[in-house]
């Protein structure tokens, strides 16, 4: 059997994801490329690796084997990459961050100023992602760090406080909703809304409105939570966003925001990781700075 790096990361993701266009998607492969190179790695080894069926793929006894053994292969390789990185003079080095809609927009552009610019040989490949997917990667080894909230099982993972986010409703002023102190989700279905273009947040707000039998009546979707509000303010239709971002869009725009009881709408948001010393020198470096209190800054 001949499986390279490639090979068992890409088997990796489709394994955690349980779908070879989801786990395709997060290798960065088309689903045809990754179907074939699946194929192949069954056809090198003469075994079968996946079950698929119709609500997608796990993997057989022989898959578990070959997944266990990536994880201890993809971590080592990143060890090695560490160590070696502290020896080597002018070599860039990446750290992979993953986080949620909240945390790329409004609370990782202030905490990680100060650390990439103490780092200049370090890159940062920040994606972001649904808190579930975050710690299935992280804890599959395809991203060092997570940002993630806490309406989710973090498993075996290690975390620690990162911030706190508040969704609110953000109507016009003068609205029928304006006069109310708080809401509920459930209240915002039957109103014209104004979502959040390709962002996780966006896909929380669609499924909560399936889990309650109901669907958001999307008029347009913004690229920006300051577009929201612009439009909000407007009388074009209402919106959910953060607290900080709606405290900052409230200078500017004639809106109100409200804040929202249902429980989920209040999310504590982690930092996390599998494990300290599995970490890069880099890697260890930026997690114990995001884990610092926002107050605090450090280098």
């Amino acid at each position: 059997m001949r499986f390279d790096l490639g090979d068992l990361r890409l088997f990796l993701a489709v394994v955690d994801a349980g779908s070879i266009t989801r786990g395709a998607a997060e290798a960065g492969l088309s689903l045809p490329a990754a179907s074939e190179r699946l194929r192949d790695m069954e056809a090198a080894g003469d075994v079968v690796l996946l079950e698929r069926g119709r609500r997608g793929v796990r993997p057989t006894e022989a898959g578990e084997a070959l997944a266990h053994h990536a994880r201890t292969i993809l971590r080592q390789i990143a060890q090695m990459r560490g160590e070696l990185g502290a020896y080597a003079r002018g070599l860039r080095a990446t750290v992979r961050l993953l986080a949620n809609t909240a945390a790329v927009t409004e609370f990782l552009p202030e905490r990680l100023g100060l650390w990439i610019a103490a780092h200049p040989q370090v890159d940062i490949e920040l994606k972001e992602r649904q808190s579930l997917d975050i710690a299935r990667s992280v804890t599959a080894g395809f991203a060092e760090i997570g940002i993630l909230s806490d309406a989710v099982d973090a498993g075996s993972l290690h975390l620690c406080p990162f911030a706190i986010d508040r969704l609110v409703a953000v109507v016009p002023r003068g609205h029928s909703l304006a006069a109310k102190d708080r809401l509920q989700f459930a209240e915002l279905l039957g109103e014209p809304f104004i979502g959040l273009a390709e962002g996780a947040l966006q896909d929380n707000l669609d499924a909560r409105a399936a889990n309650i039998g109901g669907r958001l009546k999307i008029r347009v979707k913004m690229r920006t939570f300051e577009g929201i509000c612009r439009m909000a303010g407007d009388g074009a239709g209402i919106g959910v966003i953060p607290a900080t971002a709606a405290r900052r869009c409230q200078r500017s725009s004639p809106i109100t925001a409200i804040p929202l009881v249902d429980r989920w709408a209040t999310r504590r948001l982690s930092v996390c990781i599998r494990g300290e010393p599995e970490l890069t020198p880099f890697a260890r470096s930026l997690f114990e700075h995001l884990a610092q209190p926002a107050g605090r800054k450090r280098r």
